[in-house]
């Protein structure tokens, strides 16, 4: 297979004119750099729990997914060492926007609000606390930046200028029914999703198709409702664990010393009691 790109996290191999194979390994970036660890069975928890979001918001939106099912790959994936981490998929045409949804303010939003009492040019109420819950979701898109690079904050119109008014509300649009639904069942189990991000691509109609990942741990805000409060941060669910040791250890991510074992545990046992907790199934 002809592999087309590496990223922070997914291999993608070139299956034919329209296919594309995507390999999710155990790495985990934070701040943009890729860190020397590999987290067990995360890969595969990112590609799982993304194939249940993919279905449960088929009546929003259509996904890229052909199949996660191994017996559906190129004989040369149909080994142990792809079976569950991999996805066969449809090719788009990507649009080069991270379409960012915040429920909750925190994270680069918090930091952003705290300097300007906005978010990607929304001005948002003043007096706000950290983890406060926003009046309504709002849509903070950045662009996708390459691995090494920064994120940077896009406001709305930046969005139509780079996409075109059209495509820039009907992503919007989408952006926040997907949120909506999807934080309305994880709060019946006992979750709030703060913010997360989605990827979208246009088919070979012409048709608005989500693609990537979907409500990973890698890509989301997961908090326990049950300890919950605001003005500060959260416990999660999610790789804000792993981004907070960094912060709290100064660990250098220019160096990139050897992460702790307990931190590499930790870190995957979150990944997968967030899997079982909205799939309501067993990680296996």
């Amino acid at each position: 297979m002809k592999k087309i790109t590496s990223g922070k996290v997914r291999e993608i191999y070139e299956v034919d004119e329209d296919k594309l194979l995507l390999v999710v390994s155990d790495r985990i970036s934070a701040f943009d750099y890729i860190l020397p660890a590999m987290i067990p069975n995360k890969g595969k928890v990112l590609n799982q729990i993304s194939k249940f979001w993919f279905d449960f918001i088929t009546d929003i939106v259509p996904n890229h997914v052909i199949s996660i099912d191994s017996k559906d790959f190129p004989k040369e994936f149909q080994t142990p060492e792809f079976e569950g981490r991999s996805m066969l998929v449809k090719k788009l045409k990507m649009i080069p926007v991270e379409c960012i949804v915040r429920g909750y303010i925190s994270g680069s939003g918090w930091i952003a609000y705290k300097e300007t009492g906005k978010v990607c040019g929304i001005t948002l109420p003043k007096g706000l606390q950290e983890s406060q819950k926003l009046p309504e979701p709002i849509f903070t898109p950045s662009t996708k930046a390459d691995v090494g690079t920064h994120d940077e904050h896009l406001s709305f119109e930046q969005t139509v200028d780079l996409v075109g008014q059209e495509l820039a509300e009907k992503l919007k649009k989408k952006t926040i029914e997907i949120y909506n639904k999807c934080s309305e069942y994880a709060a019946e189990r006992g979750i709030i999703i703060a913010d997360t991000k989605f990827e979208f691509g246009l088919d070979e109609n012409g048709e608005l198709v989500i693609g990537d990942e979907v409500l990973t741990p890698d890509s989301s805000r997961f908090w326990p409702a049950n300890t919950y409060e605001i003005g500060r941060a959260q416990n999660s669910f999610d790789k804000q664990y792993i981004r907070d040791w960094i912060k709290s250890t100064k660990y250098d991510l220019n160096t990139k010393p050897e992460i702790p074992e307990n931190v590499i545990n930790t870190t995957s046992n979150k990944y997968i009691e967030i899997f079982e907790i909205l799939t309501e199934k067993k990680f296996k």
